[in-house]
């Protein structure tokens, strides 16, 4: 086990929500997690497991209803409102659907989240063509998002997220609506910027990517961490039968 601080720690964490008539419904229940600078996790799970409410935690979108997460050694239960902002330019965030502004080019989508941070002209002209070499879009940066086949808009999304050297990229099934072909191209450049040392963490039902990652493959089902493997392949999660 390694003796470094771990990057991310969710020591106890439930996430509980109440549904139709009251009844209790356990997102995430008494979950606990460590993960290391520069590891690459695949979170795997049935739909409903806890994956993306897990995520919202992360980003401080949703807040637990017990237990405590603590990210670079912040706790986040310590977050004021007015700080969120200010923690979530940390931590990046790709999604399945892109979310790109689509009357702006390749480059004003990735500018603007300097931009919206008060960023000087300057620091815009420095960053952002440095991204785009970073993601193979620099013949593409005067296009609009309709312009752009499924990888390349995935590949702005995540320069976007990149922008501000987050030490977290968190990808919630980044490759969901993308050809095998794209798929392995944003799972490539998922690991080249693992190897810059930022976590990765991938939320993904695609079992051939978890099984060629080979990388740490931690399992929900019913909120619960039901496998923790550092190395390993896709694990099959099945409902339980009653009297199991």
């Amino acid at each position: 086990m390694s003796q470094a601080t771990p990057l991310i720690v969710i020591e106890n964490v439930s996430k509980e929500y109440r549904g139709k008539g009251g009844a209790k419904i356990m997102a995430i229940d008494n979950l606990s997690l460590r993960i290391d600078k520069g590891e690459f996790v695949s979170l795997v799970g049935p739909s409903g497991a806890g994956k993306s409410t897990l995520m919202r935690l992360l980003i401080v979108e949703e807040r637990p209803t017990k237990g405590r997460i603590i990210i670079a050694g912040r706790d986040l239960r310590t977050l004021r409102s007015r700080d969120i902002p200010f923690y979530r330019r940390k931590v990046g965030v790709v999604f399945q659907d892109f979310k790109l502004l689509p009357n702006k080019t390749v480059t004003e989508n990735i500018a603007f989240a300097l931009e919206v941070c008060d960023a000087t002209p300057a620091e815009v002209r420095d960053k952002v063509p440095k991204i785009l070499e970073l993601v193979g879009l620099t013949n593409r940066a005067a296009n609009e998002p309709s312009e752009l086949s499924g990888g390349e808009m995935q590949r702005v999304a995540i320069a976007r997220a990149l922008i501000h050297t987050p030490k977290l990229l968190i990808a919630d099934e980044p490759t969901g609506n993308l050809d095998p072909s794209n798929t392995w191209e944003i799972i490539e450049l998922l690991l080249k910027i693992n190897q810059t040392g930022t976590i990765v963490l991938l939320a993904t039902h695609n079992q051939a990517v978890v099984d060629r990652l080979q990388r740490r493959v931690v399992a929900l089902q019913n909120g619960k961490l039901v496998s923790d493997q550092k190395t390993a392949g896709y694990t099959e999660i099945k409902p339980k039968e009653k009297g199991d």
